[in-house]
């Protein structure tokens, strides 16, 4: 089990001892896309959705998963979070909505699943809140784009 710092020596399941890690500032980002027809992004861009304004709802949505993630994944650490920020952009050439957050703490561990969280957590809600219009929809593309700080310091995906 090399290399899977979430399996002890025998292979079970554990949480990973952070204590001796330095503190460091943290910073990750994660993206994500909700495709939908051009109907329903318009849709969700003219405010017409039924159960209210879609993308303020996903970001705080966003924010909230972000958040709570060591309470959905369980061996995540609860972190003290000092910074949310998640983006919903509509791109009508997909057509859809790009989402991305970043999440920043100062601290032992890092925030990638926090990112990824609040990412993921926004895409549902969009889902969620316009899936009357649309149940075709899928959710693509949910992925670490940056990470910083730590022992194993920066990482970029490709583009």
């Amino acid at each position: 089990m090399s290399g899977l710092t979430h399996f002890d020596a025998q292979g079970q399941a554990h949480m990973v001892d952070v204590s001796n890690k330095d503190h460091t500032d943290r910073i990750a980002v994660a993206e994500g896309f909700v495709k939908m027809t051009a109907e329903t992004l318009e849709t969700i861009t003219e405010g017409r959705a039924k159960k209210g304004d879609v993308l303020s709802v996903a970001r705080l949505a966003g924010i909230m998963g972000a958040k709570k993630t060591s309470d959905l994944i369980p061996l995540c650490h609860p972190l003290p979070i000092t910074k949310v920020a998640v983006e919903l952009t509509a791109d009508p050439g997909r057509p859809g909505i790009r989402v991305e957050a970043t999440v920043k703490t100062s601290g032992q561990t890092g925030v990638e699943m926090e990112a990824l969280t609040a990412v993921s957590t926004s895409c549902l809600t969009i889902y969620d809140m316009v899936k009357a219009v649309e149940k075709s929809m899928t959710i693509e593309g949910i992925r670490l784009v940056l990470k910083d700080g730590g022992k194993s310091g920066l990482y970029e995906a490709d583009k």
